[in-house]
């Protein structure tokens, strides 16, 4: 079989990530209106070109990130390549995503004292600050109300204000959130693996920080699911140290960036029951389940207070839930199942797809659930039930978006990134990095894309495995540790 050496692939996803960004130029998220003249659209011939060159380098880079897998490398190898892979995106403008246009405009409305959670960035003055911004957000989010938390609208409100707005100057300041929150996951990473020995480090850091659905949509796009990731994960490093208030804080952090971090709470729970072994188990129960809520809700409170926007999160967590997105399982079998009814019955489709959507949520909390309660009597590890937890939320949630499955990949990469956890979770990474266009839009071409490489990932891996062991597999007796025959 065609191979390189770790170095090849690393120069082999530096092109592709430089050809991905060079398309964006022409082809990306570009805004309405950019003062500076940068960022501006070009004719039809110029943009399908460059559309082009930016599948073709996103190609490489999946191709040169599948095979640096497999090559063997060290970690200081991997984490010079993260940087030549991230560099090409730093200076880009925003791919795959307009919601860094919302992300401004919703900084300036609080800079603005409008109520962020009650109206959308139409309301901003057009010739005012956060006005470009305004006119560049994706149609159906211009009237929608912010469903992220208060943590985040902060930071959003100290990029506009300190760039007045200005589209250049205030998307590259989103970016900078972006790879900070980068480089937290990556230390989080390897405190999290640091048990598995270099390969554990190297492979977390493989599929969890090197990933092409990371860089694209965290570094690339600036989605705000990097830092509440980050702030998660680093909660979750310092719960196993022991400080688990600490922990406890810093997801509450994570929760006012983006609600489902909330999740990892329960399995700092677990963390906190199974280090508190010989206590009476309503004590461990108690502690567990109340003490990190507690921690967090009061974290959540204060920076509520202290940001000054209100409890209207509280109210808005539903709303991106109200938008239908194609790879959300619920949605589809709830639109599917109301129209058939519709067509046969006559009656109103929508509280069908509503009442399919919770069903979707309700099985989601099950499932999580389930898996703490597993997780409490010994098996498996509470970090890696919280990844998968985190995928089982994403694949049950009303609305799906590809970078969400980020929210449990990461975790799973410290803990199984070579398990069948591990494998399924690359290949999907690697096939819905094609899912959405550089210019943010969601093409039919995307999704064939998609399933194009996702059975050619799967090939991939079930000849691998047929083949013969993968030398970068860590030895058993790690692998059982993994899974919870030690205490964190």
């Amino acid at each position: 079989m065609w191979a390189m050496s770790a170095v090849g692939y690393r120069r082999l996803g530096a092109a592709g990530s430089a050809a991905a960004a060079a398309g964006g130029w022409a082809a990306g998220t570009l805004p309405t209106r950019d003062p500076w003249g940068i960022w501006v659209p070009h004719g039809p011939g110029v943009t399908v070109a460059a559309t082009v060159l930016a599948y073709l380098g996103l190609t490489l880079l999946v191709v040169a990130w599948w095979g640096y897998g497999r090559a063997g490398s060290s970690v200081r190898h991997t984490l010079v390549t993260l940087g030549w892979w991230a560099a090409p995106m730093l200076l880009a403008p925003p791919l795959f995503s307009a919601d860094v246009y919302s992300y401004i405009a919703q900084g300036a409305m609080v800079l603005e004292g409008h109520d962020v959670y009650g109206a959308g960035p139409s309301v901003l003055d057009p010739g005012g600050v956060g006005g470009d911004a305004a006119a560049s957000v994706g149609g159906h989010w211009t009237d929608t109300p912010a469903p992220y938390g208060p943590v985040f609208l902060v930071l959003a409100q100290a990029v506009t204000l300190a760039t007045g707005g200005t589209m250049v100057p205030a998307v590259l300041g989103m970016r900078l959130i972006a790879v900070a929150a980068l480089a937290l996951i990556v230390w989080a990473l390897r405190r999290l693996a640091r048990d598995r020995g270099e390969d554990g480090e190297r492979g977390a850091l493989w599929l969890g920080a090197l990933n092409p659905l990371l860089l694209m949509h965290v570094v690339g796009g600036m989605h705000n699911d990097g830092l509440m990731i980050a702030l998660m994960l680093a909660g979750v490093v310092l719960a196993r140290r022991g400080r688990w208030v600490a922990g406890s804080a810093l997801v509450g952090l994570a929760m006012m960036v983006k609600s489902p971090a909330a999740v990892a709470l329960l399995f700092i729970g677990v963390i906190v029951g199974r280090a508190a072994a010989g206590r009476p188990a309503v004590h461990r129960v108690v502690k567990g389940l109340v003490g990190p809520g507690l921690v967090a809700g009061a974290v959540a409170a204060g920076a509520t207070l202290l940001a000054g926007t209100g409890f209207g999160w509280l109210r808005t967590q539903s709303v991106a839930g109200t938008i239908h997105t194609a790879l959300s399982v619920t949605s589809d079998l709830g639109l599917l199942l109301g129209e058939l009814l519709h067509a046969l019955l006559g009656t109103d489709p929508d509280p069908v797809k509503t009442a399919v959507q919770r069903l979707g949520l309700a099985a989601a909390l099950a499932v999580i659930a389930y898996l703490a309660w597993r997780s409490a009597r010994g098996r498996p590890s509470p970090v890696h039930a919280l990844g998968l937890a985190l995928v089982a939320l994403v694949v049950l949630s009303p609305m799906v978006q590809p970078w969400y499955l980020l929210w449990g990949t990461t975790v799973v990469a410290a803990t199984a990134w070579d398990g069948r956890a591990g494998r399924v979770l690359a290949v999907l990474s690697a096939a819905l990095v094609y899912e959405t266009a550089p210019s943010g839009a969601t093409p039919w071409y995307g999704f064939a894309l998609a399933a194009v490489v996702g059975a050619a990932g799967t090939v991939l891996v079930r000849r691998s495995a047929t083949a013969r062991p993968d030398r970068t597999r860590v030895p058993a007796p790690r692998r059982a540790e993994r899974h919870g025959a030690r205490t964190p």
